[in-house]
């Protein structure tokens, strides 16, 4: 009854198309299409897979997981504990440290899609999406290079799950002389290890996770960094008595206020790093854990670079203010000379430049306009999966209300007769 169903609205759907472009190529997918092959994606895959239902995948990289293995520096780990990193329906292998390398974590992912035998296809740009009310499905055209011409396919299916994730473009700050600097200046998507910038000054701008880990790779490899502090941020230990300080918070969750918990983490922290207001790093006056559920602002999980700061080897500055040549003038009037400058400025959703037709993402950050737990699900088979700031916790959380909520209708359709 499926194939016959399936078969009627193809033909439908072709006779639809053809009259606004003849020359269209249309291929119909049985199951949901799903945009992105990162780890979102994957998720989605197998859930949906475990119950029987088939799936595409349209990835724009050439690879699995193309943010993990194409734009991280070298000695990047998983910040949290494995088992709040790993999939649904398959655990890491034994054996694995507690906060798995960049590589185990990629080998795990690319198991993973072995395992459920998900074959995404690869150097599909998804350029526009969107729902064609006359005959009920998701458009999502797609481009692909060659080396002589560029191809564009339209695929049609009942069901779209964005998964092209949290951090799709990189954000690139504007700073008045850039042209002017001399020396290099890239994106942290382009750092891969220290090793090139031995005995140079080098000027890293932003302190998130990214940008201390990379101060911390530059001091491991005989560079000399600074540090722009421009905002408020909490610093955490990544352990305390010896566990996951993510952990503890959440064991620590189910039996106390956010708040105790919050004061808790703060008191811990000035144990066992001290006061970072000393060395120009202020903390906010929101706990880490309310600020992360009033605004998804992620505190630092430190791995040493706090202890560095200390010892003076890596500088804290304020910010910037404008560049020139190969120095930097600072906000509050000091100007320094830099080798190299590194943006660890984050990425960006990129959803609005391709999904079309729908309000269920925020034109002005690319994420769902309901916030976490109800993100997940838009109107017209529509969902989302990866944007809940909470990590691959949060993936897995997703990937499986989705393919539950898919089965339902997957089953009907299954059962309903040919008119």
């Amino acid at each position: 009854m499926l194939m016959d169903y399936l078969k009627e609205l193809e033909c439908k759907m072709a006779h639809d198309y053809q009259k606004k472009d003849k020359m269209a190529t249309s291929i119909l997918v049985q199951g949901p299409i799903i945009v992105g092959a990162g780890p979102s994606g994957l998720a989605a895959a197998a859930c949906l897979k475990q119950k029987g239902i088939p799936s595409l995948i349209l990835e724009r990289a050439n690879c699995l997981a193309s943010m993990w293995q194409l734009k991280t520096y070298d000695r990047l780990k998983l910040h949290l504990p494995k088992q709040f990193c790993q999939l649904p329906l398959m655990p890491f292998p034994k054996g694995l440290p507690s906060y798995p390398t960049k590589q185990q974590f990629l080998s795990y992912l690319k198991a993973y899609a072995n395992h459920f035998d998900i074959n995404p296809f690869f150097s599909k740009q998804v350029v526009n999406a969107e729902f064609d009310h006359v005959c009920g499905v998701w458009r999502v055209k797609t481009q692909e290079v060659t080396m002589k011409k560029s191809v564009v396919i339209e695929y049609v299916c009942q069901w779209l799950i964005v998964a092209s994730g949290e951090n799709a473009e990189e954000v690139m700050p504007i700073i008045e002389g850039m042209e002017q600097f001399q020396g290099p200046i890239l994106h942290t998507s382009l750092y891969k290890s220290g090793s090139m910038f031995c005995g140079k000054n080098v000027l890293v701008v932003g302190c998130g996770n990214s940008g201390m880990e990379v101060c911390l790779d530059l001091c491991n490899h005989n560079a000399h960094p600074s540090l722009v502090v421009r905002d408020t941020v909490h610093i955490l230990p990544q352990q305390i008595f010896g566990k996951s300080t993510f952990g503890l918070s959440m064991w620590l969750l189910k039996w106390f206020s956010v708040n105790f918990v919050d004061q808790f983490l703060l008191l811990m922290s000035y144990l066992i790093l001290g006061d970072t207001s000393q060395y120009g790093i202020q903390r906010p006056k929101i706990g880490p854990l309310e600020l992360k559920n009033l605004y998804g602002k992620t505190p630092v999980l430190d791995v040493g670079t706090v202890a560095q700061i200390k010892t003076g080897k890596i500088k804290v500055c304020k910010g910037i203010k404008r560049l020139a040549h190969n120095a930097v003038e600072f906000v509050d009037g000091k100007v320094e000379n830099f080798d190299a400058i590194i943006l660890a400025t984050g990425y960006k959703s990129n959803v609005p430049t391709w999904l079309k037709g729908s309000d269920m993402f925020s034109e002005k950050d690319g994420f769902p306009r309901k916030p976490f737990p109800n993100g997940w699900k838009g109107e017209k088979g529509l969902y989302a999966v990866g944007f809940t700031k909470r990590g691959l916790l949060g993936s897995s959380i997703d990937a499986k209300r989705i393919a539950e909520d898919i089965e339902h209708s997957w089953k009907a359709l299954k059962a309903k007769p040919l008119a």
